[in-house]
């Protein structure tokens, strides 16, 4: 993994296309950029450590205007290191021992080792410690002048995780590509095409995309596409139309994507509730889920599986379900979900959370539960992502395209789906007109609960400096809050690199509370709702071990004051919208830590946006 992008046409200049394709597949995360390009004369390859600036540097040192005039075909990558460390050997693309053939490839070949040593014993030399460089000396061995035959006739043997663009020295007019775990998007143009591991490099050229399924295998070239499987069987997909607008994926003037996402909250929200509210049936209209009010009423039981921040939601959702519905609820780790042989029945519906609907965890996990009968739903960012398709049935955020590694508006959006969700399932049960009112009212006030919080960002900047040199930090939470303890916790530790623990407030004294001293700082959420006399008691406790703590806390709260050396407030509201707010707070306050301690915000090191791989 992380970025691929390639191109097969005569419309544009292919160096050029290739670069602002790994730009804008930047903010996934990567540590060394490469790209090929196909000429009559050969195939030229150039690769860089580093970030694409760089890899623009070498391609432009060496470029003359004449020597890419006549090229139709080229791949790039972007590289997250798996199989040796970052450098320019290792970095994509990888050629086979002949250089006839170039490939780009997202994924993990599990099998590597013993292919890598059946074609070491006849005599093929390796150059990288890379796994795709086997892939592509396998795909060198079986070609006979066919290069579609031979990507299938290699993939066959091979056991893992891939997304592949392979191009040939004596083809310059075509782009193989497969996928099996890793996504891959092709873009529909005319007498041209396009491929990517997402659809942001396709947005300033086509808004019609192609979603691979597992085990396509494709030729691009200027006449058309053509779709086969790896049995060599010529298969249909849908061509997708794309809302969002190239601009959409740029900063729009803002420092950082980052800050950008987390100011498009008000309008990413409104976007995510819009023709959603039915106010006659008091519920919510979530045609998606293709679930009937009888189809509710016979879930039982509720398993949510999750990854990271979309844990987090997910464990927000497990409250909103249990107070809404009565239904029992449990929140899994997705990576843990089909190791552990999980209790499932057709009465259970499993939803899984996905900002890029690409998580291969979580993906592992709705297979597993499909597998042993249970009903299964989704909530993604991304239409026509994976999870999306593999469930056939959930809710789309519609939050836009979201850049920064560290996600926010998908959070707070994936929440407030939740809740929507929550409130049409209590509504097909125990839950009354007055109550689901009462719900429908404070769903509809969020986008200004958070342009409160934007208002304050100032104020949270200062505070944030303040504790900018910090080298640990602990945040707790109770009740609907805890949660969001354990999110703004990973915020600050994903893009300002301090370590940073979220814990359930009473967990403090079971341990945690062993470390606090003066240099510790507690960010402690002691929001109006239940539960905040029971904070103020573990504020105390960090207080008598002389930590520093900033508190989030209600507008026109006068008594937090005594108890915090800083405060940052949030609208008053109820317990079930309280976390989307509290959290917008938490994102600030780990976006101006950042920045002031100069981290890279937007691209943090070590991470990927799309976890694409266990």
């Amino acid at each position: 993994m992380c970025g691929i992008v390639g191109y097969v046409g005569a419309k544009r200049n292919i160096p050029e296309i290739l670069l602002e394709g790994l730009k804008r597949l930047e903010y996934r995360g990567y540590d060394s950029a490469g790209l090929a390009i196909g000429l009559d004369s050969g195939m030229e390859i150039l690769k860089s450590p580093g970030k694409v600036k760089e890899l623009d540097r070498k391609l432009k040192a060496g470029w003359t205007q004449d020597k890419f005039k006549n090229a139709k075909v080229g791949i790039a990558h972007t590289r997250w290191a798996t199989h040796g460390p970052p450098n320019e050997v290792n970095a994509h693309p990888h050629s086979d021992s002949k250089n006839r053939i170039a490939l780009v490839h997202n994924g993990i070949i599990d099998n590597y080792s013993e292919l890598k040593a059946r074609l070491s014993s006849i005599g093929i030399k390796f150059k990288s410690e890379t796994d795709t460089e086997v892939l592509a000396n396998l795909i060198s061995e079986c070609y006979e002048g066919d290069l579609c035959s031979a990507v299938a006739a290699a993939l066959k043997q091979v056991t893992g995780t891939y997304g592949i663009a392979v191009i040939a020295k004596d083809q310059p007019d075509k782009i193989v590509v497969a996928r099996k775990g890793s996504p891959i998007v092709i873009g529909v143009g005319d007498d041209e095409a396009f491929v990517a591991s997402d659809i942001s490099p396709l947005l300033p050229y086509t808004k019609r995309v192609i979603y691979l399924d597992d085990n396509d295998i494709t030729v691009l070239s200027r006449s058309g596409i053509d779709l086969r499987n790896m049995d060599n069987v010529p298969v249909t997909r849908e061509i997708a139309h794309i809302d969002w607008d190239a601009n959409a994926a740029e900063k729009d003037g803002r420092e950082h994507f980052m800050l950008k996402e987390i100011e498009e909250q008000p309008l990413a929200i409104s976007n995510t509730m819009r023709g959603r509210m039915d106010h006659n049936l008091v519920t919510a209209k979530l045609d998606g889920l293709n679930l009937t009010p009888r189809d509710i009423a016979g879930v039982s039981r509720i398993v949510i599986a999750a990854c990271g921040t979309s844990l987090h939601a997910g464990m927000v959702g497990e409250y909103y379900f249990e107070d809404l519905t009565s239904t029992p609820v449990e929140v899994e780790q997705a990576a843990e979900f089909r190791y552990r042989n999980p209790i499932l029945d057709r009465d259970t519906l499993v939803i899984a959370i996905s900002q890029s609907g690409e998580t291969a965890d979580t993906l592992a996990a709705i297979r597993e539960a499909k597998q042993k009968g249970a009903l299964v739903a989704s909530i993604c960012n991304v239409v026509g992502s994976t999870i999306a398709r593999e469930t056939g049935r959930g809710v789309y955020l519609h939050a836009g395209p979201e850049i920064g590694v560290a996600s926010t508006k998908a959070f707070t959006c994936q929440v407030a789906t939740l809740l929507m969700m929550a409130l049409k399932f209590g509504r097909a049960g125990r839950l009354s007109r007055s109550a689901g009112q009462k719900i429908i009212s404070e769903l509809e006030k969020l986008p200004d609960l958070v342009r409160q919080v934007l208002d304050s960002s100032d104020k949270i900047a200062r505070i944030a400096k303040k504790y900018s040199s910090a080298k640990d930090f602990f945040y707790i939470g109770r009740g609907y809050l805890y949660p969001v303890a354990l999110e703004g916790a990973l915020k600050l530790k994903e893009i300002s690199y301090i370590h940073a623990e979220g814990y359930h407030a009473a967990e403090l004294k079971h341990g945690p509370i062993a470390l606090l001293d003066e240099n510790v700082p507690v960010l402690a959420l002691a929001n109006n709702i239940p539960g905040k006399d029971k904070v103020i008691g573990n504020i105390q406790e960090c207080r008598a071990r002389k930590s520093p703590v900033i508190a989030t806390a209600t507008f026109g709260d006068k008594d937090i004051l005594k108890h915090a050396d800083d405060v940052m407030e949030i609208p008053e509201c109820s317990d079930f919208v309280t976390p989307i707010p509290t959290v917008v707070a938490l994102q600030l306050f780990a976006y101006y830590v950042a920045r002031e301690r100069g981290c890279p915000i937007d691209q943090p090191r070590n991470l990927a946006k799309s976890v694409t791989v266990e």
